[in-house]
């Protein structure tokens, strides 16, 4: 191991003990805001049916809030340190995982642009392998990747001789960023013009194959293909035309089994590597997120080399970047809560959740408990299947060197093929107690849940370039399917047998245990915020008052309560680097999603439990429409194709509007301001809230 260390830990003192003080004065105030409630219930003098569901809506409030605390209470930040890294040639292997579905919503050339940028990674190519996995099994795909493969050989030499950082061809070729330019000789721009002329005839290439076939056909064979064999690179002289080994997989189709998603896409990419590079490490991307930074397999090597946490480090975790969120980032794309405040607050405890992209998996943690390698090895086709090829790569995990593995044979190929199958999965433990799990639609945070309950750690590094930039959505329509599915599936885990509140409770740390419980089972601020946004509306437009008087000492616990949580919203917003604006965007789509997608996603998991609705994935669209993309760089939201999910915050809004123009008449007669006047408050500021989305869908309601 060379010398000096390879990362650093740092726990934000200040912020954690700002937080903890908070938590403090903010519990108070809660307790001060419930006592109110319940004596006032029990003492009888209150209308009970309206008091004692805003009562319940406040208790769940309680119960998540209580969970998000525990995001605050440790935050960290790491930082690494890849010169300390031992020589290229002492590296481990890693196997880069890329999935995509359907090439009509996942553009194809957008996918190779993906892939270009893994294959050009400054690691070591004879220690580097690239597998795609086309669960659309689309023609267009497998000659696109070609492509791919023969534009990389003057694409990875050029990036390697003049050191560009961004190797995504086509964010280099539209940047307006020189820096990368900085060589400006005649021989940099005269081989970078020919490179852009080849990055054109091949994307003309890949967009004349779209639309000659149907991509998704649900019957098919296994195809597994070697589209460039890295043994090849042992011919050459010249280390900066090396490439990596590529793969394209594509498995077995039948309407007869079940598909399992992505959960089974990337098992059988497990298999499927296991025989072919057998890597230890694998990157996991989205076929969207391409690589920004080069060296971001040898800052995850940084923790996995690490000998004081290698031993139960599963999994170092890169933030989720996008490169086309908008000045105003009206949908949240950034997910700023997330990626800036709740994943350095867990990694402080433990590790963080896995976001299913953007993150270097060890893969001996898919298959056994830290310490315990052979847990699952002495009944290993009881476990792992029949082929003996891949259950002799599980035993060489640990220190077989990539370049001593078989030659990709007709044999090994074959091999491949069953590996892919749809019916080698059958009797074993794929999906259950080996790889990813079946068990939720999340499949790589649910997966990670399972390893740190297994005892596995996990890191969270947020460098200062973005090691891997994606595409952000651009409009309520994919915005609420995308939350809908994340909701839906969370909410399903935390009802299960696997809910944190019980199969956690005994396996991880409590403060982690808290941050997974959010993650399940905040969703259900969808049924508070629903009955807080049409109760004390009503009670306001018939003058019930449900909140002490303006005067009464009581009421100062609900302001606090409320101006309390504003303040803490905004000061993690202003600490993160975000503006006063930006902290109103996100009070504002908080609060759309939480009655919309949310709702959507709670009564989805309540469908399936009764047998009316079925389990499905709704993919995302991720090309990119231009009508869409100029309203939203406009700051304008576009509700094409999202009128459905947007019918409870229109009755909300409305609700809202007509209440307190009726509340306001009534308080000029009754002049009972002092105790209407929380409800009129709320009433307003929904309505405030909730006001874009009336403007954005009046227009559309009258054509």
């Amino acid at each position: 191991m060379a010398a000096g260390f390879l990362n650093t830990c740092t726990v934000q003192k200040s912020r954690a003990v700002l937080n903890r003080v908070h938590i403090l004065f903010h519990f108070t105030a809660i307790l001060f805001l419930l006592y109110y409630r319940i004596s006032s219930l029990l003492h009888g003098n209150v209308p009970f049916v309206s008091w004692i569901v805003i009562t319940i809506s406040e208790l769940i409030f309680t119960f998540i809030w209580i969970l998000t605390q525990a995001f605050r209470w440790r935050p960290v930040v790491r930082t690494v340190e890849p010169e300390n890294l031992p020589g290229d040639d002492k590296l481990p292997g890693v196997d880069v995982f890329i999935c995509t579905t359907d090439s009509n919503k996942e553009p194809v050339v957008e996918v190779m642009n993906t892939v270009l940028s893994v294959m050009a990674l400054d690691y070591p190519p004879e220690k580097l392998a690239v597998y795609v996995s086309d669960d659309g099994g689309a023609p267009e795909t497998l000659y696109a990747l070609k492509e791919a493969c023969q534009f990389a050989m003057s694409w990875i030499p050029f990036c390697r001789k003049y050191g560009i950082k961004n190797r995504c061809p086509d964010a280099y070729f539209s940047s307006s960023d020189d820096s990368e330019r900085l060589v400006w000789s005649d021989e940099f721009k005269g081989e970078e013009q020919n490179i852009k002329l080849n990055y054109e005839k091949f994307k003309k290439n890949v967009d004349k194959t779209s639309d000659v076939e149907e991509s998704d056909r649900p019957d098919r064979p296994a195809h597994v293909e070697v589209i460039y064999d890295n043994r090849k690179n042992e011919g050459f002289e010249d280390d900066q035309s090396k490439m990596p080994l590529l793969v394209y997989v594509s498995r077995e189709r039948r309407p007869s089994h079940p598909h399992r998603f992505k959960a089974g896409a990337l098992n059988a990419l497990l298999r499927v590597s296991g025989i072919m590079s057998n890597a230890p490490y694998t990157l996991l991307l989205d076929c969207d997120m391409y690589c920004n930074d080069p060296t971001s397999a040898k800052q995850a090597m940084c923790f996995h080399l690490d000998p004081k946490i290698s031993g139960s480090l599963a999994y170092a975790q890169f933030p989720q970047v996008f490169y086309n969120v908008s000045k105003n980032d009206i949908y949240d794309g950034q997910a700023r809560s997330a990626y800036k405040t709740r994943y350095q607050g867990m990694d402080g405890i433990r590790g963080t959740v896995c976001a299913g992209t953007g993150y270097y998996l060890k893969k001996k943690a898919l298959y056994c408990r830290p310490g315990n390698e052979d847990e699952f090895l002495n009944e290993a086709e009881k476990n792992f299947g029949h082929s003996r090829k891949f259950i002799d790569s599980l035993t060489a995990l640990n220190g077989k060197p990539v370049n001593e593995r078989e030659n990709l044979s007709a044999a090994i190929i074959e091999e491949a093929k069953g590996l892919a199958s749809c019916t080698f999965e059958d009797n074993t433990e794929w999906g259950k107690e080996i790889g990813y799990s079946y068990d939720c639609m999340l499949e790589s945070t649910f997966t990670g849940y399972l390893l740190h309950c297994k005892g596995w750690k996990s890191v969270y590094l947020y460098p200062k370039r973005p090691c891997f930039l994606g595409c952000a959505t651009i409009d309520m329509k994919d915005a609420m399917v995308q939350l809908m599915n994340w909701s839906s599936a969370l909410v399903e885990v935390g009802l299960s047998r696997f809910s944190p509140l019980t199969y956690g409770m005994s396996r991880v740390s409590i403060l982690q245990n808290l941050c997974y419980g959010y993650f399940m089972f905040s969703h259900f601020f969808s049924v508070p915020c629903f009955l807080y946004g049409i109760v004390p509306q009503l009670c306001f437009l018939f003058g019930i008052p449900l909140y002490p008087k303006v005067t009464n000492p009581w009421f100062a616990a609900f302001a606090t309560v409320f101006i309390s949580s504003l303040c803490q919203h905004l000061y993690e917003v202003l600490s993160s680097g975000g503006s006063v604006s930006t902290w109103w965007n996100e009070q504002r789509i908080w609060m759309i999603k939480s009655v919309t997608a949310c709702l959507f996603g709670c009564l989805d998991v309540f469908f399936k439990w009764l047998g009316i609705a079925k389990e499905s994935f709704r993919s995302t669209n991720k090309s990119i429409d231009q009508e869409k993309l100029e309203k939203y760089e406009k700051g304008k939201f576009n509700f094409k194709g999202a009128k459905n999910f947007m019918i409870p915050l229109i009755l909300l809004v409305l609700l809202n509007l007509g209440c307190f123009i009726g509340g306001l008449k009534g308080l000029i007669h009754r002049r009972n301001v002092e105790e209407m006047f929380g409800q009129g408050f709320l009433s307003l500021y929904i309505f405030v809230l909730g006001l874009p989305i009336l403007e954005g869908l009046i227009p559309k309601l009258s054509n």
